[in-house]
């Protein structure tokens, strides 16, 4: 399979950003960011909610949509604290496309809302001990999305009118962001897939897997977890501007998919990017083990 790098390869620095600075700044410092899922059911209790053995996400229609909330990626089932759950909207991680009309829509979908991946971690030390995180992607930011969208480029201009299949992959910069010892279990969850069908009669690059591409994404990775109230605070208003909904002219979601999507491809978001103190806590603080250290030296070290 051949492999799309639109960033050069590097191990990702640790951040976070101070509780002032979310205040005032639009989400451009944040590119990627995890936090336990339990976390963010408290702190988003409008774009997620248990109820019996379901995760409800707001789906097309829905008052939560239309307030904005997620692009959530699954395969129908999350596992939070040894519990299965039924998600009850999600994009599916792989899609087929048969059309221009559905690529444009699926396109403008999956960048108008930050999207969101599930994945559960352990130690080699407490291998019976497991948490689950949930993984942001925020697609508003000019390095995410101008990777996501050169992906997307470089593939229809290498096959010109012919079949493809492209997967965007995470696992990397996840993997490396949790220090040495923690296992991800269900890394397979942190990537997403879609495969346009052309109607070529005589399709024999797509026939051979010629025209399979991957596009490992990388970007610095915020830590959103805290235990302090006043944090938890800053970092519920950070994920609702993250959140904030978009304009769009059409809903692909109405016709494929259960998540409403409001945002378009021609949106621009532009900001300054500085680094930014550290405030929040060890992202797997419960685990004993050293605490994840939150700068781009210690990351490092972590090699």
């Amino acid at each position: 399979m051949a492999t799309a790098a639109c960033e050069p390869v590097a191990r990702p620095s640790l951040t976070s950003i101070s509780s002032g600075e979310l205040r005032s700044l639009w989400t451009c410092d944040c590119e990627l960011a995890l936090l336990p899922l339990s976390q963010l059911l408290r702190l988003q209790p409008g774009a997620f909610q248990l109820r019996g053995e379901q995760l409800l996400v707001p789906g097309p229609g829905e008052p939560g949509a239309r307030q904005g909330g997620f692009n959530v990626f699954g395969d129908g089932l999350v596992r939070l604290d040894g519990q299965l759950y039924r998600l009850s909207s999600y994009i599916k991680r792989y899609v087929e496309l048969t059309t221009y009309c559905d690529y444009k829509d699926y396109r403008e979908t999956i960048l108008s809302k930050p999207m969101l991946f599930f994945i559960n971690v352990q130690t080699k030390k407490e291998t019976s001990k497991e948490r689950t995180y949930a993984f942001l992607v925020n697609t508003r930011h000019p390095r995410i999305r101008r990777q996501i969208e050169q992906g997307m480029d470089m593939i229809i201009s290498s096959v010109i009118g012919e079949s493809y299949r492209l997967q965007f992959d995470f696992q990397e910069v996840v993997k490396n962001f949790f220090p040495p010892g923690t296992i991800v279990l269900n890394g397979e969850n942190l990537s997403f897939t879609y495969e346009f069908k052309a109607d070529a009669l005589f399709d024999f690059f797509y026939w051979f897997g010629l025209s399979n591409s991957t596009v490992k994404v990388h970007g610095k990775v915020l830590n959103l977890t805290s235990t302090n109230p006043e944090k938890k605070e800053t970092i519920k208003l950070f994920l609702e501007k993250m959140s904030e909904p978009l304009i769009r002219r059409s809903s692909f979601s109405n016709r494929k998919f259960s998540v409403t999507s409001r945002g378009s491809i021609d949106d621009v978001f532009n900001c300054n990017l500085s680094p930014r103190s550290s405030v929040t806590e060890p992202l797997l603080a419960e685990f004993s083990f050293p605490s994840v250290l939150e700068s781009e030296e210690t990351s490092n070290q972590l090699i």
